[in-house]
């Protein structure tokens, strides 16, 4: 069985903005700065933040499910200001899904504001297919939530 899910999270933040810290590392610093305590900490275990680079999060306690996820990076494109991972083990791989891949885009609304696309793809074998409830992008959109209020206020003050 393949699933999809995406949520749309929009920001008043240009969309290159947001790019600089969705694109590179600076997102996980950002998340261990900000919002350790509600999702959890990111660790780089290889890489510069390129394709290739692969990334331990371990979630903050109270969040469902295994307490890990390892992830690769597979895609980064910077004209197109999208960021593809593949969860390596942990995560929704501890529940049985035979893949998951998050995707986050950033797309630009107007000169001022973007819209954070964050995308869940998973496979699990059809027996299985109960356990697709237990997917959700709710971390992915409180991420984008923090990160766009971060940065909004941060541009606000530099004003």
């Amino acid at each position: 069985m393949h699933g999809h899910l995406s949520h749309d999270t929009l920001v008043e933040v240009p969309a290159a903005v947001l790019w600089d810290v969705y694109g590179s590392l600076e997102l996980g610093r950002l998340l261990n700065e900000l919002l350790q305590d509600v999702l959890g900490r990111v660790e780089v275990v290889q890489g510069d933040g390129g394709v290739e680079t692969i990334l331990n999060i371990t979630f903050a306690p109270g969040i469902p499910g295994p307490g890990y996820m390892k992830e690769i990076f597979t895609k980064i494109d910077d004209e197109m200001r999208v960021k593809e991972s593949e969860v390596l083990e942990g995560g929704y791989k501890d529940f049985g899904f035979e893949a998951c891949r998050y995707r986050l885009q950033i797309i630009e609304k107007d000169a001022e504001s973007s819209i954070i696309r964050s995308s869940i793809e998973y496979e699990i074998d059809d027996k299985l297919q109960e356990m697709a409830s237990q997917v959700s992008t709710k971390p992915m959109e409180i991420l984008a939530e923090g990160i766009g209020k971060y940065l909004k206020e941060k541009r606000t003050s530099a004003n």
